[in-house]
């Protein structure tokens, strides 16, 4: 058993003897900048994100108009849609009332031909009864 436990651990020396990497390349450039030149590379950088931001900004602004102009165009639309129908009902009821006047006027016409006709008519009954009652006595 020594033995086993001997090649077991000269095994487990000889594993953690070996190097190792993780990666193959390794890549050793870098740029080193300036400490002036780094700042304004850092407020560049700063700026570009606040313009990118901005911009989003300003896009969803321009959608939010133009969601308001179809909006309006559509209230626009529908105003203009009801101006014609108002219009088609005024010209309707003058069309009606016209009518009307005229019915009117026929019927006065026609109320003052019966007035008549029923005056002829009690007028010759009168007469009818008087002619019979002379020719009765």
């Amino acid at each position: 058993m020594k033995l086993a436990q001997r090649w077991m651990l000269s095994i487990i020396l000889m594993i953690m003897s070996l190097n190792s990497f993780s990666q193959t390349v390794t890549d050793s450039t870098s740029i080193q900048l300036k400490k002036p030149i780094a700042k304004l590379v850092i407020k560049d950088l700063i700026t570009g994100d606040g313009a990118k931001k901005e911009l989003v900004l300003y896009s969803d602004k321009i959608k939010l108009f133009q969601e308001k102009l179809i909006l309006k165009d559509s209230i626009i639309l529908n105003l203009n849609d009801k101006v014609t129908n108002f219009n088609s009902i005024l010209l309707t009821k003058s069309d009606q009332l016209s009518l009307s006047q005229e019915l009117s006027k026929k019927l006065e016409q026609d109320l003052k031909k019966q007035k008549f006709k029923n005056k002829l008519t009690v007028g010759g009954g009168v007469v009818a009864v008087i002619i019979t009652a002379l020719l009765v006595k």
